[in-house]
């Protein structure tokens, strides 16, 4: 090339560098922006958040475990049971309020007045339309594909949504659920595998008749979570369900097991929740209430654990309770392999009308579980058990309390007590719903 023509070329040549040096300016300012916008979306999510779960809190929260147990009790005498023979055998206040009647399909938000214990007033999706999944893919993360699971969760309005057809739903990435969902598997059966489904800083939700299994922990990536927002998401651990900062959340009637990290993890806060007539097997860690001994903001938490099945293959934590509140009642206990019920950092546990069957194992017949912590400092942690059945040698280890208050025989209503946990649990697990019959 000649002197002159490269002194001709070297203009152009600037020119190309000055321009691709703005652009590169430009993406990293809008990079930048965008980061900016997206910690302010979740930030504002947060608070408004914490402000809904301070409303859901109860000061006092003997009187819901009370009412709860009335309930039972009613739902459960001799009489009511005796209305529903045939087809439909309900064994608790539950399932009596919706199961035995012939037309829950054609009604299927009475469901949502169904709830009981602490959160009860979990309305979900009642407000808004049926959404039908027709497509179980799971392809799309930011744009997914209309009549899909994540379409319908993403959106910013109330929805009950139900399935075409059995279906197996296999996750790419966490599934991210607005507030005000219902996702109901009645009518077919519903496997929802390979990630986890997250709860984050939402509220009135309800998870109804799923199978929930092998989810797989992730690594991230960029996923839509509402209509209007997507993001750069951190990795995700890889439980079947991921409570974060909600509240007024029920989970009922689902099977879960052998996920990556926990089945049910509930934390940041997060209260005014139900987990009941569900079936969990095969895995370590079940429930964890409260992930971090540096969060007292669980202290609000506020749960309970009631008409499930904790079947075979399990380890512990059923649940494991950090700070807070948590009625575990009217479970069956059928295996656990370390202990069933533990806990650190002085949460109050009312453990009433449960069976607990022990391993063979001499060094695990005990139920309860202190973690890292000695005698001197959990012995006025409120734990208490009234009415369950012990049996293989098991023992619950009482101890409180100078909490808040002092808890006595005086202030429990009894639970229907743990001999009928058989018949209470028996339906736990989601069921096989026939559109037309009692379910």
């Amino acid at each position: 090339m000649s002197m002159a023509a490269l002194i001709r070329s070297r203009p152009l040549s600037v020119l190309f560098y000055v321009v691709l040096a703005a652009v590169a300016a430009a993406a990293q300012a809008s990079n930048n922006n965008n980061v900016t916008s997206d910690e302010e979306y979740w930030v504002e999510r947060t608070e408004a958040a914490r402000s809904r779960n301070r409303a859901a809190y109860v000061s006092d929260p003997m009187a819901t475990t009370n009412r709860f147990n009335v309930d039972a009790l009613r739902a459960t005498t001799r009489r009511a049971l005796a209305r529903y023979n045939g087809l439909c055998m309900a064994t608790n206040p539950i399932d009596r309020c919706w199961r035995c009647r012939a037309n829950w399909a054609a009604d299927r938000k009475r469901l949502a007045q169904c709830a009981r214990g602490f959160g009860h007033k979990t309305v979900g999706g009642t407000a808004g339309k049926l959404y039908v999944v027709t497509d179980p893919s799971d392809d799309e993360m930011i744009i997914p594909r209309k009549g899909t699971l994540r379409h319908a969760v993403i959106q910013e309005r109330p929805l009950w949504i139900v399935f075409a057809r059995d279906m197996v739903i296999r996750l790419r990435q966490e599934l991210i659920v607005t507030s005000n969902k219902t996702i109901d598997g009645r009518g077919a059966q519903v496997h929802i595998v390979f990630a986890q489904i997250t709860l984050q800083n939402v509220h009135d939700v309800i998870l109804h008749n799923l199978h929930i299994h092998d989810a797989k922990a992730h690594s991230g990536g960029m996923i839509r979570d509402s209509k209007r927002h997507y993001g750069l998401r951190t990795r995700s651990d890889g439980d079947g369900i991921s409570v974060l900062s909600s509240s007024n959340v029920w989970i009922d009637h689902v099977s879960m097991s052998s996920c990556a990290d926990g089945l049910i993890d509930v934390v940041n806060g997060s209260t005014a929740i139900t987990v009941s007539n569900s079936h969990f097997t095969r895995h370590d860690h079940v429930m964890l209430f409260g992930a971090s001994n540096d969060n007292p903001q669980d202290e609000a938490m506020q749960i309970t654990v009631a008409f499930n099945h904790f079947g075979r293959g399990l380890v512990q934590r059923m649940p494991r309770c950090r700070y807070g509140f948590f009625h575990v009642v009217n479970n069956d206990y059928t295996h656990w392999l370390m202990y069933a019920i533990g806990g650190n950092k002085n949460p109050t546990i009312i453990s009433q009308g449960n069976r607990f069957i022990a391993p063979d194992d001499p060094n695990a017949k005990e139920v309860t579980k202190r973690e890292y912590t000695p005698y001197k400092d959990y012995k006025e942690w409120v734990w208490k058990s009234q009415g369950n059945v012990m049996m293989n040698g098991a023992f619950f280890n009482e101890s409180g309390g100078q909490n808040e208050r002092k808890y006595d025989k005086f202030d429990f209503i009894p639970a229907k007590h743990g001999r009928y946990v058989g018949q209470l649990t028996r339906f736990a697990g989601p069921l096989k719903c026939i559109v037309g019959q009692p379910c």
